[in-house]
């Protein structure tokens, strides 16, 4: 049984980018919006649904209401309803186009891409550069959907606009490099990153030029720019530093680094998923349970769905394929979809 890492971003990228966006959203929202949202934050989607029809009740501002049910349903993984809220609250518009509309427009943009509507994806995408042709994010995001379409010159095109938009903007680089890489054109996306190293930005510091090196296969250079750089980025100064000294197959070291994270700062669920896929690749695999249960212990993990199924496979590891298989069960009832779990619960029930 595999384990899961971070799920490579490519299209998902897409679909979830304007999920960030405050959850406040625009306008003035009610009080029973503002609750609605802040339990969204706390990830009580079903809760925020609930909440969310009492403020209709109460004659709060309908399109904030749609809004935010379609921010719920998202979470839910509901993405045919979310668009639905989504397309209701743009349609309330008054005829003036607002800031709410373009946020409105990103998010039914993401809803349409998670449900597989790329082509409408698209259109959106179309429409907000046709009245912003200066929204960076919107080529970003319209070169994601053409990608998956199979329209690779289009998507090169936008890939092309917003790296003449901003050369120096190393964040976005790398993530335009992920795309490519999902949809197998990472030689374009490595050419990308050189052609970065190349120019000689002199702004450019280590934790830029570690995380570049890191996605080059360039891991040594990677992890000696990226020590130097270690609490420049954060949480992701620690992740590519313990993921290039993973590359090169010391886990041992890896494992450091991610628990001298782990020691200064809060818990992060990624850093916890990474030391515990650690521990697996060294045999601890108690060690690795334990790791995968602390990151599901954090407030708001975003990445639960990777950390239950690592604890699965720790388990199956352990021997305790009758714990493994009652874990499965609830994991497909939460995400029912996972064709790889489903393949492995066939395999425990055997057990």
């Amino acid at each position: 049984m595999g384990f899961q890492r971070k799920k490579s971003r490519g299209i998902c990228l897409a679909a979830a980018a304007f999920l960030a966006l405050t959850l406040s959203g625009c306008g003035r929202a009610g009080e029973r919006t503002q609750g609605a949202i802040q339990m969204i934050g706390e990830l009580d989607y079903q809760g925020a649904l609930e909440q969310l029809d009492a403020a209709e009740a109460d004659g709060e501002d309908g399109r904030l209401v749609n809004r935010a049910r379609g921010i719920a349903y998202m979470g839910l993984t509901d993405y045919e309803q979310a668009a639905f809220w989504f397309e209701e609250a743009l349609g309330e518009s008054g005829g003036v186009v607002q800031n709410v509309d373009y946020d409105l427009n990103f998010y039914l943009a993401a809803a349409y891409t998670k449900n597989g509507r790329y082509s409408d994806a698209e259109d959106i995408y179309d429409a907000v550069l046709a009245l912003r042709p200066g929204e960076e994010d919107a080529y970003f995001l319209r070169g994601n959907v053409r990608l998956v379409q199979g329209n690779y010159e289009g998507a090169k095109e936008d890939f092309d606009k917003v790296i003449s938009m901003d050369a120096t903007n190393y964040d976005r680089l790398i993530e335009i490099h992920e795309v490519l890489d999902y949809f197998s054109y990472g030689e374009v996306g490595r050419a990308y990153l050189q052609a970065a190293l190349d120019a000689g930005d002199k702004s450019m510091d280590k934790y830029a030029s570690g995380r570049i090196y890191y996605f080059l296969g360039e891991y040594q250079k990677a992890y000696v720019d990226l020590e130097e750089a270690r609490e420049k980025g954060g949480v992701e100064s620690y992740l590519y530093l313990g993921k290039s000294y993973e590359a090169t197959g010391d886990y041992n070291y890896a494992a450091n680094v991610y628990n001298s994270y782990l020691e200064k700062y809060d818990g992060n669920a990624e850093i916890y998923n990474q030391l515990g896929l650690c521990e697996m690749a060294r045999g601890e695999y108690q060690k690795a349970l334990e790791t995968f249960q602390a990151g599901m212990q954090l407030q708001n993990v975003t990445m639960m769905q990777t950390l239950s199924f690592n604890e699965i496979v720790a388990y199956e590891h352990l021997g305790d394929y009758r714990q493994a298989c009652i874990l499965m069960e609830n994991y497909l009832r939460n995400y029912p979809d996972d064709v790889q779990a489903q393949r492995e619960y066939e395999f425990l029930s055997t057990r």
